[in-house]
C-alpha cells in the first residue's frame, strides 16, 4: 500500500521544508524547486515519498524523505521514530565520508514537532537479500561484503561508545534482554507440549544473555537483515537506523546471517570475515559463545515482539534456531 496523499505535506508546505532541511547540501538556504513528487509501492512503517527537486544552479537531484508524522513502532523500547533516526545520521554517520546513503538534511516543523528526514535516494538497487540468493543459487560475496563492512564500522564506533554526542542512543542491558525472554516464554505457552525444552530454557533465567553483557559495545544497526541492505554494483546502502543502539556488535552478524534459508557454510563464512574485519590480530576468546548469546538473543526479539509472531506455523524454524544457540551455549 502506497502512503496516503493525505498523509504527506501540501506543495508550499514541502518546498519550504526543502529549503530549510536541505540548508546545507542545497546552498545555504537557497530555494529549492520541486518537479515531481513520487510515492513509493510500499508506505513502510512511516510515510514517505521521492522528490525530484531543481537545486540552486540548476541541478536536479531525487530526495528520498521519511516523515515522522503520528505514527510510532516502538516494539517495546526496541526502535526509534523518524527524529531518532535523524540523530543517527547527523551524529553517527554523517562523519563517515564513505556511507550511504548520505543523510542531506532534517526537519522538525515548528507547528506539530514531527521530523522529516531527507536522505540521497538509492535508486537501482536491490537488497542483498534478492542478490544474494535468486532463483534457487546463492552468491555470497554481497553477504560477505556487508559483514566485512559491519566489522569496520563496528570497530570504529567501538571508541566513541562514551562520547557526549552519543549519549541519545539506546544501550541494551540485562533489562532489556530479560524483557524479550519474558515476553516470548509468555506468548510460547501454547506451543510447551511443542517444544518441552522451553520450560528447560526458562529455567535458566538470565544465563543465555550473560555472555552479551561483557562484551565490547559498539554502535549497532539494530535490524541489520539482509533486506535492508541494498546493493549497486560494489557499493552498499544500508537503510532505516531507527533501532540503532550501544551493544555487542555479534548482534548485527547474528542479524545479518538469520533467516530459514541461509546455508551454513555462508553463515560460517560471515562470521570468518567479520572476525577478520575487526579484529585483524585474532578475535576475542568469547568471540562464538557472545555470538551464540546474540543468536539466541535475535530469535526472542522476533519472537517475543507479538504474540501472533510467536505462534504461527511458518515462523516455527525460529525455535530450532533458538534451540542451537542455547545448546551451543550449554543450557539445553
Amino acid at each position: 500500500m502506497k502512503t496516503p496523499k493525505s498523509a504527506l505535506p501540501d506543495l508550499t508546505t514541502l518546498t519550504k521544508r526543502l529549503a530549510a532541511g536541505l540548508h546545507a547540501a542545497a546552498g545555504n538556504g537557497n530555494a529549492v524547486k520541486v518537479l515531481k513528487r513520487t510515492r513509493p509501492r510500499f508506505m513502510s512503517t512511516f510515510p514517505n515519498e521521492i522528490v525530484t527537486c531543481r537545486w540552486p544552479g540548476g541541478r536536479r537531484r531525487r530526495v528520498f524523505i521519511k516523515y515522522g508524522a503520528d505514527r510510532t513502532h516502538s516494539a517495546w523500547g526496541h526502535r526509534g521514530d523518524v527524529a531518532y533516526e535523524a540523530e543517527v545520521y547527523q551524529r553517527v554517520l554523517r562523519p563517515l565520508l564513505e556511507f550511504r546513503p548520505r543523510c542531506l538534511g532534517a526537519h522538525t516543523y515548528p507547528a506539530t514537532g514531527e521530523t522529516a528526514l531527507f536522505l540521497e535516494y538509492a535508486d537501482r538497487c536491490a537488497p542483498v537479500s534478492k542478490v544474494s540468493w535468486n532463483r534457487g543459487v546463492c552468491k555470497p560475496r554481497p553477504m560477505l561484503q556487508t559483514a566485512r563492512w559491519l566489522a569496520q564500522f563496528h570497530a570504529r564506533q567501538e571508541r566513541r561508545v562514551d562520547e557526549p554526542s552519543l549519549a541519545f542512543l539506546k544501550r541494551y542491558d540485562a533489562r532489556y534482554y530479560r524483557g524479550w525472554a519474558r515476553r516470548m516464554f509468555d506468548f510460547a505457552r501454547p506451543l510447551q507440549s511443542r517444544f518441552p525444552w522451553l520450560a528447560q530454557l526458562a529455567a535458566c533465567g538470565d544465563a543465555w544473555f550473560a555472555p552479551l553483557l561483557p562484551a565490547a559495545r559498539t554502535v549497532i544497526h539494530g535490524e541489520c537483515d539482509a533486506k535492508t541492505v541494498l546493493v549497486r554494483g560494489q557499493t552498499l546502502f544500508l537503510l532505516d537506523w531507527e533501532s540503532a543502539a550501544i551493544a555487542p556488535g555479534e548482534i548485527d552478524l547474528a542479524m545479518l546471517t538469520d533467516g530459514a534459508g541461509w546455508p551454513a557454510e555462508l553463515v560460517r563464512r560471515c562470521a570468518d570475515n567479520y572476525q577478520r574485519a575487526r579484529w585483524p590480530g585474532g578475535a576475542p576468546a568469547g568471540f562464538h559463545r557472545t555470538l551464540a548469546a546474540a543468536r539466541a538473543y535475535v530469535q526472542f526479539r522476533w519472537l517475543g515482539d507479538r504474540p501472533e509472531k510467536t505462534l504461527r506455523e511458518k515462523t516455527f524454524w525460529r525455535y530450532d534456531r533458538l534451540r542451537t544457540a542455547v545448546t551451543k551455549l550449554g543450557l539445553i
